[in-house]
């Protein structure tokens, strides 16, 4: 790693200053502890990380020097489902994919030559040839699934999960509207839609049925695993 780190710094010397970029010495710095950095961060987070070494730049310094080292290929961006622009660097023919925890947001790196083969097979079955891809999967990872083993509120399930009703709270009330509406326990559901705040849309045997956020958070369901 130590050798391909020695690598991309002697690239990055010679383009920046081959294309004239200005504040060299202060963007190699940036350039430096992003190599450093293992992940992803954002702009903000690279900011605290130059300042715990001793470097005070401004915000905009560093997202434009990102944004070049993006268009050189020393670095790439992602911005994930939550609209946040984080960045990693970007060592050449290493290629990987994404998983991405909904509730924790850790990102998990992968590589799959199986699937990345299989990609290559459906695209030239398609007549189509592939230049780029990136694969983004979003679930719950092991850490947090560990914690959601015990029947939670359907109002904290996250959108895609397959979960089962376990029980209903909030009296007979409660279990005369949903049965109205044709939800029983042991009933296995997809959660659509749930952005934790207003309805919550669930499909049961490929029907739709929204629930008020009151009465989401009286179905207690399990993830089915």
């Amino acid at each position: 790693m130590k050798h391909i780190h020695n690598q991309e710094k002697e690239q990055f010397r010679k383009l920046f200053k081959q294309e004239g970029i200005d504040s060299f010495e202060d963007r190699f710095k940036i350039f430096e502890v992003l190599l450093q950095t293992e992940g992803h961060v954002t702009a903000n987070e690279l900011l605290q990380l130059l300042s715990k070494k001793g470097y005070q730049f401004e915000l905009d310094f560093v997202k434009d020097t990102l944004k070049l080292m993006c268009d050189f290929g020393f670095a790439q961006g992602h911005r994930f489902d939550d609209g946040v622009m984080r960045y990693e660097q970007r060592q050449l023919g290493r290629h990987h994919d994404h998983m991405i925890c909904t509730k924790c947001r850790n990102i998990i790196e992968f590589h799959d030559k199986q699937l990345e083969d299989i990609q290559l097979q459906v695209a030239a079955a398609h007549g189509f040839h592939m230049l780029q891809h990136k694969m983004e999967i979003y679930g719950i990872c092991s850490k947090c699934l560990k914690n959601r083993l015990q029947p939670m509120s359907l109002a904290r399930a996250k959108q895609g999960e397959h979960v089962i009703i376990k029980d209903i709270a909030g009296g007979i009330g409660a279990r005369m509207r949903l049965l109205t509406m044709g939800l029983r326990l042991g009933d296995e559901i997809d959660v659509i839609t749930n952005l934790n705040r207003g309805q919550v849309v669930v499909a049961v045997d490929c029907r739709r049925y929204v629930l008020g956020r009151g009465l989401a958070q009286k179905v207690l369901v399990q993830p089915k695993n």
